[in-house]
């Protein structure tokens, strides 16, 4: 009977204990507590964006770069404004021979070449003695001499050769001057006319040259389908050398446009072209709309007024800031 008592008596005890947790339990949820395993040492995972804190000299379409900066990165910066663009027209083309300089030097009689002088490649000043040749009818040599001043580009006779009074022993060219045939387009022939003004690139490094078209042929190449434009150069360093192809550039009518900047500005960020435009301490990614261009200038139609600032040269190395920083915050 006393075991049943203490057995009893256990049982309830056990019971008051599980109906106060339970009270607890109840209580705190109806006042929102938190487990306390969560309030003491739980992470929060309800982030609303992350602070990335100490700064960034990069938003958006814009760059935070100093006047400092900007000087020491060879970044140079100009005013948009009014410019006259030249409309040119490109155009390949050949050195040549001024054929108003070039003699062909001809036997006077046939007969047997017994001496040679000169070879292609030398000077020869006018009256210089260039071979001798033997007449075939009077057996008696006489003398063929340069009838200009210049340089034997062609030598058509050897020792002991016949020399014939049909075609010509030596031509002798004066290379101070030479020609540049260019070909034309049948499409681009009503823009061009004698007196225009063209620049010749010989691909070698140097300075273009200026010169004006003298000649433009009547006629066209049925081969080539183009026609022949003429301009001529002064060589007197040797520079130009006849039968080496040469790159020219027509300069046409010049026309005013209100709103021009420098080419070097124009760049490409995320398929658009944009100017970087100078915005107090800052440069903006500025996307404008663009219409001719020459070697120099290019028009902007709309998206930059004249007056404003922007970065004329090096604009890349704004580009190159502006990417860096979107790397940056590419999370």
């Amino acid at each position: 009977m006393r075991r049943f008592l203490v057995t009893a008596a256990a049982v309830a005890v056990l019971m008051l204990g599980f109906g106060a947790a339970m009270d607890a339990h109840d209580d705190a949820a109806d006042h929102g507590e938190k487990p306390a395993s969560t309030a003491a040492g739980g992470h929060d995972h309800d982030h609303k964006g992350h602070d990335h804190g100490g700064g960034d000299d990069h938003g958006g379409d814009h760059v935070t770069m100093s006047n400092a900066r900007l000087a020491a990165a060879g970044i140079r910066l100009d005013t948009a404004g009014p410019a006259a663009l030249s409309d040119t027209l490109r155009l390949t083309g050949i050195l040549r021979a001024n054929q108003e300089a070039l003699v062909q030097v001809t036997p006077r009689f046939p007969g047997i070449v017994r001496d040679i002088r000169k070879r292609i490649g030398d000077t020869v000043h006018k009256g210089e003695l260039l071979a001798v040749v033997e007449s075939n009818q009077s057996l008696t040599s006489y003398e063929l001499r340069a009838p200009i001043g210049g340089t034997v580009i062609e030598r058509l006779v050897a020792l002991g050769e016949y020399a014939s009074e049909q075609k010509p022993a030596f031509v002798v060219a004066d290379l101070s001057t030479v020609w540049v045939d260019l070909f034309v387009y049948r499409q681009d022939l009503g823009r061009v006319r004698v007196g225009d003004e063209v620049s010749i690139d010989p691909d070698d490094g140097g300075d273009e040259i200026r010169a004006e078209l003298f000649y433009v042929a009547p006629v066209g190449s049925s081969e080539t389908q183009t026609a022949l434009a003429r301009a001529a150069l002064g060589n007197g360093s040797g520079r130009l050398r006849p039968g080496l192809f040469v790159r020219g550039r027509l300069l046409l009518a010049k026309r005013d446009v209100a709103v021009a900047v420098k080419v070097g500005a124009l760049q490409t960020v995320e398929n658009r072209t944009v100017v970087f435009v100078r915005e107090r301490d800052s440069l903006e990614a500025r996307a404008v709309e663009v219409g001719q261009t020459d070697a120099e200038h290019a028009e902007v139609k709309a998206g930059l007024a004249a007056g404003e600032t922007y970065v004329a040269e090096n604009s890349f190395v704004v580009k190159a800031e502006l990417g860096k920083g979107e790397a940056d915050h590419a999370h």
